[in-house]
This record gives structure tokens, C-alpha cells and sequence, in this order.
């Protein structure tokens, strides 16, 4: 588990997604060159959708070997494929449908036209993970590859945006999807956000990431982000939660910053 996180804070949030953007098609070069591809895992809210829209635009974008990239999704609302609330369907406009993504490669969550219930497509959700990573292990010709496969692909960048609420993804303060310990993913009922009903990755899959970006706008936001970084209970406050092998990384606007702890701001 990484160091203590790192808050990178940016004057206002069009700022911040245009360094968001930067950040994450550097980082995808790097990893590319270092592994062949890139595994990231999206997350919906305009903070998040608005830094996809903010890389399709970047001159830079071209760098990325975008049919090498994985993608997953760290939360979906359980609706149907095509409802316009569904992260996948957002991140496709805003940005898979300018790329030249391979369709194998892009992992959406189940669909209430798929499945009955947030459970039975969790459980799905699950297993295709599963076979990612078995695949993975498969490919892994190193010395040191471990004998049997992890439950999980290796995820790179988890990006997460923060309610209000300090939740992150699909997982509520004080509900069941927080305290889950043995699952890799959960079907979410009676969210207090709507739809009711979700999927979400829980926070021990999200903590396998090799670096977890936070990504928070607004002054609504700031009391969540304040208790957050000041390290409460992810029970009460998901958002305190998520911590990245190699890198935890807050990327903030100034409004949302104003409750957190001075030690650990680094200026933009």
C-alpha cells in the first residue's frame, strides 16, 4: 500500500480536467512502453466525464495507443444499456467513440437487459475480471510471475470521483458495499443517490491499483474531501478509503481543497 496520499490542487475544474488529461495520456504512454498496454478503470460525474472529453480534445492524445488500452469501470447504474445515466454511455461520447478503442478491450458493466438484478450482474462483472487476470497470467512470461492467477487483472489508474457524501464508485457511508471484504465486486440496492440500484467494484479491488487518482471539484465537496484526507473511517467515509500500491493521488480544485490538511498540499 502506498505512502500517505499526495493533493495536487488546481485553480478552478476546467484547469484541473485539462491536467487530469495530461497526467493520464502521459502515464498511459509510459506504461505502455513499459508493459506493451494499459489498463485503466473510468469513473462517471463531470469531473470524470468531463477529463475524458478533455483528453479526446488534447493535441496530445495521439501519443496513446488507444487499441491497446483496457478499460473498466470502478461503478455503473444499473439501467438499461442505452440510458443516457450510464457512465459507459457518457465515457463513449465523450471520448471511446474518438478514439480507435478495440471493442474487446472495453468492459461495461451488466445491463438490465442482460440481467435480472445489480447482484447477477456484479457476479458477472466479477468473473470477467477474473478472466482478464487469468489471461494476464497466461501472457506472463517473467521469472518471477506468481504461480497462480490474482482474482483481478492489473489495474494501473483507477480513476474515482467523491460525492458529497464522501462516497466513491457505488459505495455509500454505512451501507453494505463499503464493509465487503471477500468480493471483488457488488450489486448496490437503495443507493441514496439515483438510480437505486448499481454495480460497483469494492474498495479492496479498487486497492489493488497501481496508483489511484482522486479526482474532486467544488465546494460542495470539500467537507468530504477534508475528512477524507484527514484519515476517518472509510465505513463512514468511503472516500477515506481507496489507497493505490504505488500512488494515492488527490487532483482537486481550489474550492474543494479548503478543509484539507495543509502538510499535504502540493501547489499546480
Amino acid at each position: 500500500m502506498s505512502a500517505d496520499p499526495r493533493v495536487s490542487i488546481h485553480p478552478d475544474s476546467s484547469v484541473l480536467m485539462a491536467a487530469i488529461a495530461a497526467r493520464l495520456i502521459t502515464k498511459l504512454v509510459d506504461i505502455q512502453d513499459k508493459h506493451g498496454e494499459a489498463t485503466v478503470v473510468l469513473t462517471g460525474g463531470s469531473m470524470g466525464i468531463g477529463s475524458l472529453k478533455a483528453v479526446a480534445e488534447s493535441p496530445a492524445s495521439g501519443a496513446v495507443d488507444w487499441s491497446k488500452v483496457n478499460f473498466w469501470w470502478g461503478d455503473e447504474r444499473f439501467v438499461a444499456a442505452a440510458d443516457p445515466e450510464r457512465n459507459a454511455v457518457q465515457a463513449q461520447e465523450a471520448l471511446l467513440a474518438h478514439i480507435n478503442a478495440d471493442p474487446a478491450r472495453i468492459h461495461v458493466p451488466g445491463s438490465t437487459g442482460e440481467f435480472g438484478s445489480p447482484e447477477e450482474a456484479a457476479a458477472d462483472y466479477a468473473r470477467r475480471l477474473s478472466e482478464a487476470a487469468a489471461a494476464e497470467h497466461a501472457a506472463d512470461m517473467s521469472d518471477d510471475r506468481p504461480e497462480h492467477p490474482a482474482p483481478l487483472p492489473r489495474l494501473d489508474i483507477v480513476l474515482l470521483g467523491v460525492g458529497p457524501d464522501a462516497h466513491v464508485a457505488s459505495l455509500f457511508p454505512e451501507q453494505a458495499g463499503i464493509r465487503e471484504k471477500e468480493l471483488s465486486v457488488v450489486g448496490v440496492r437503495n443507493s441514496p443517490k439515483p438510480p437505486p440500484e448499481r454495480i460497483s467494484l469494492t474498495l479492496p479491488a479498487i486497492n489493488t491499483a497501481s496508483e489511484i487518482w482522486m479526482v474532486v471539484a467544488g465546494e460542495d465537496k470539500a467537507g468530504a474531501v477534508g475528512l477524507a484526507l484527514a484519515g476517518a473511517n472509510p465505513v463512514q467515509v468511503p472516500a477515506a478509503g481507496p489507497r493505490g500500491r504505488m500512488e494515492t493521488l488527490w487532483l482537486i480544485d481550489e474550492n474543494a481543497a479548503s478543509r484539507v490538511p495543509q502538510q499535504l498540499v502540493r501547489k499546480s
